[in-house]
């Protein structure tokens, strides 16, 4: 059987397996098993979320533990995660969750900093410029499953003012890793085209040809046999129509419209009107790099340290959202306070759902032999913080699919303060890390933290 990485990773060559046809055939027809390894996806939203303090109500949470379904959180209309309604079955919603060690300094710096490293925060440097004393677990992931020197995938949507810029991908101890903030040179080194010149690659644009046009005599031929039967003409006209999806979904190439698309904005990408446009070209990069096997492990993070943006709600460009974070015109503690400024949170929480649906869609769009891109891994949106108060506990954390079944979906659950580190133990493991001794992941994180997994969410 023809390995669908294999074909996945051609740059030039094309290839279609014809579906089952009970006329051409003379043997029993086997399904062939996906073979799409597991992976892992981290978006990070900056700010918290709305949910329950002593002055605001949840506007983010399910209202009800335990079973997820469409229609559950359909009727929480007014909160978050309705938003995720269409992948309720597939969906890991985790309330509970904290940061090991405590904030000094900068909460949006240290809080960062241990969203994927459930590592210790340096005193030196310290505050905005603070780092992680440990790797992040997509650099895990890499190092342990990817190819010898393949490194996890880091991008970002955001400006890069200095103040606190990227924060999530460590290769090691204060060893922070720059993330790509311009989707077109992302997409352009990742597949390998960066070396081109112009004209090279407007020739590997007009190599690329239909595969309905480089296949259609031989279609034409198939179609006349006398052998087939009605229904396996139909099984073929319908293959067919197919193909010009699979182009686009399974070759390691996006559409030209959308390359054409982010070279048009690459001068543009950090202004500040271009970033809910910018994350979504990024996404589609993302995709794009797991369903080619490329990496492992991804991570995107959405804004700056404590994302400057200001978003358009109804028609409005807002303050900036860390300001609307802190409900007062003021970075600090001091300023005048905003008008409905938890409302206007919740309108850029809602935001952040459709960025992580906008995934989940394009995830669930690839399909491999017995599942989609998202049957086989797991995307995560987290945060930096819990709330407007700059918490460190009830951090959310939303993940979509099972990473091949490792992963117990359509559940809500508090986990009642567990450290982060048992939960990227729990993803780690899920995607084949092994501990010291060879067994699941389990020690991932700072030293001192107790070791394990999150038993609650893996699949019996």
């Amino acid at each position: 059987m023809m390995n669908r990485r294999k074909l996945l990773r051609g740059l030039f060559g094309v290839g279609v397996a014809l579906p089952f046809l009970e006329g051409l055939s003379s043997r029993k027809a086997e399904a062939g098993p996906g073979d799409v390894p597991p992976f892992a996806i981290f978006v990070r939203q900056a700010n918290g979320v709305v949910q329950k303090t002593d002055d605001e109500p949840d506007m983010f949470w399910p209202s009800q533990m335990g079973a997820l379904t469409t229609a559950s959180l359909l009727a929480d209309s007014d909160r978050t995660m309705s938003e995720l309604a269409d992948y309720a079955d597939r969906l890991l919603v985790l309330k509970g969750v904290k940061w090991p060690f405590p904030g000094t300094t900068c909460g949006h710096s240290q809080g960062g900093n241990q969203c994927l490293t459930a590592a210790a925060i340096s005193t030196d440097p310290t505050g905005n410029l603070s780092l992680a004393m440990g790797e992040s677990i997509d650099n895990r992931i890499a190092r342990e499953l990817n190819a010898p020197g393949v490194e996890p995938l880091t991008l970002y949507a955001g400006k890069k003012g200095g103040y606190i810029d990227e924060v999530l991908s460590y290769r090691g101890e204060k060893q922070l890793r720059s993330a790509e903030h311009n989707p077109y040179k992302a997409y352009m080194d990742l597949f390998g085209l960066s070396q081109l010149d112009a004209a090279a690659y407007q020739q590997l644009q007009t190599q690329r040809k239909s595969v309905n046009d480089l296949v259609r005599s031989e279609m034409k031929t198939l179609l006349s046999s006398s052998d087939l039967s009605k229904a396996d003409k139909e099984r073929l006209d319908l293959h067919f129509q197919s193909i010009r999806d699979l182009e686009n979904k399974l070759i390691c190439s996006l559409p030209v419209t959308d390359v054409d698309a982010m070279k048009a904005i690459e001068a543009a990408c950090q202004d500040n009107d271009n970033i809910p446009i910018v994350t979504r070209m990024q996404i589609d990069v993302l995709a794009l790099a797991m369903a080619c096997g490329v990496t492992r492990a991804a991570t995107l993070q959405i804004g700056d340290g404590n994302d400057s943006t200001e978003y358009w709600i109804d028609n409005v460009r807002q303050k900036s959202f860390h300001r609307i974070s802190h409900r007062i015109d003021g970075d600090g503690d001091v300023g005048a306070p905003i008008d409905g400024a938890y409302l206007l949170h919740h309108k850029i929480d809602i935001i952040h759902a459709q960025h992580f649906k906008y995934l989940l869609d394009k995830l669930a769009s690839y399909q491999f032999g017995t599942g989609t891109l998202l049957d086989f891994g797991v995307a995560v949106w987290l945060n930096d913080l819990a709330n407007k108060y700059h918490s460190y506990n009830d951090v959310p954390h939303i993940l979509a699919g099972n990473a091949a079944g490792y992963l117990k979906t359509g559940q809500f659950l508090d986990l009642g303060g567990v450290t982060n580190n048992k939960l990227l133990n729990t993803i780690g493991a899920a995607l084949g890390c092994k501990n010291d001794a060879g067994g699941p992941l389990d020690n991932f994180g700072d030293a001192s933290l107790e070791k394990g997994q999150i038993a609650e969410i893996v699949a019996v």
